[in-house]
């Protein structure tokens, strides 16, 4: 198996940022610093957290990069590790920072249900993907900053994505629901997109089971939703999953199509899910660790390459997908299919680096 640490200090010693401003294409990585951090206690993985963040917030607590002029609720993800920075130093900045991003989310627009519109661009639009954008983030400030006041709108959200995104023949969960039936991509019925995607199902997995991490234990109602949903969610995929590597495939039902392949972003975000579950308990040790073991020998056998510059690559990975707007990104199988399929993407290494934090704490 290749050192994983080496990896991560290599990848973390040479990142750039992806894009100029705030993003949470940055933040997801920051999220694997923290948990290796808490993993190995390697101060390494710390101060490259903490280096970023420095960069961006100012000492008023103010990130004049921010992206103001039109509403995405991936502009939220960066408010999580703001956390960890206040617990590390105790400076008020990072609690103005945190307070900006909640701020931001008070006033984001809503569909009728209730839920988050997934981006200004995509009004009336719930996506799986928003729901780690944001509900981590919010559980945290509710256990924390809020006293719980507001933790009803979490799973209530929750439960909005469940009553319209889940099918319950397949077991999983389609990408979007567009609540105002008129976008080209969906059913008109049902609002629903057509297939279900790997990595918004990751999104999803990693969504639940970290809002159960953060939630207040006193809250236990909430805490119990969330736990039942989760539990659901992967025993629905359990069947989907590869019989011999333990990952899923890009069109996760969909193995019949050509082309159709190994997806290792989804995959990495599925066995962080396993893995989480098995620790906090919410998932049973004997039946599902064996499952998340497989998935994790999956990536590091079948994904983790060395290249001709002598650096150890993860391949596989959908660069990005989405739906819209308008008549581009259609979410058909031939869709999914013909977004790039890269190695080293920003987010798959992310999710990968923090299934390698759990593997760490498992002992595996």
């Amino acid at each position: 198996m290749a050192d994983i640490g080496a990896f991560a200090r290599s990848y973390m010693g040479r990142y750039t940022q992806y894009k100029n401003g705030w993003n949470y294409e940055d933040s997801c990585i920051l999220v694997a610093a923290i948990d290796l951090w808490q993993a190995t206690g390697d101060g390494f993985y710390r101060d490259f957290a903490m280096g970023y963040m420095n960069r961006f917030v100012k000492e008023d607590g103010s990130i004049p990069t921010f992206e103001l002029h039109a509403y995405s609720i991936d502009n939220i993800a960066p408010g999580r590790p703001l956390f960890f920075a206040l617990d590390q130093t105790g400076e008020e900045k990072w609690r103005t920072a945190i307070e900006f991003h909640m701020n931001r989310l008070r006033t984001h627009p809503r569909c009728k249900c209730g839920n988050f519109w997934h981006k200004e661009i995509y009004p009336w639009q719930v996506w799986l993907d928003g729901l780690y954008m944001a509900q981590p983030f919010r559980m945290l400030y509710e256990s924390r900053l809020n006293k719980n006041a507001d933790i009803a709108d979490i799973t209530g959200q929750f439960r909005v994505v469940r009553a319209h995104l889940y099918n319950p023949e397949k077991g999983l969960y389609y990408h979007g629901w567009d609540e105002s039936r008129q976008q080209p991509w969906c059913d008109k019925e049902t609002g629903l997109s057509a297939n279900f995607w790997s990595r918004a199902m990751g999104w999803y997995l990693m969504a639940m089971i970290d809002c159960i991490d953060f939630c207040d234990e006193q809250m236990f109602e909430h805490r119990q939703y969330l736990v039942e949903l989760f539990r659901e969610a992967v025993a629905g995929i359990r069947p989907w999953m590869d019989e011999e590597t333990g990952l899923i495939l890009q069109v996760i039902d969909r193995a019949d199509v050509e082309g159709n392949y190994l997806e290792t972003s989804g995959s990495s975000m599925l066995c962080y899910a396993l893995l989480k579950g098995v620790r906090l308990g919410v998932l049973q040790e004997d039946r599902w660790m064996p499952l998340a073991k497989k998935a994790w020998k999956g990536l590091t056998e079948t994904k983790m390459i060395t290249g001709e510059d002598g650096e150890t690559h993860i391949c596989d990975m959908c660069r990005v997908a989405g739906l819209g707007p308008g008549d581009k990104r259609d979410g058909s199988v031939a869709y999914y299919l013909s977004e790039d399929r890269c190695c080293d993407e920003v987010k798959g290494v992310a999710a990968f680096l923090m299934a390698a934090s759990e593997a760490m704490r498992a002992g595996i």
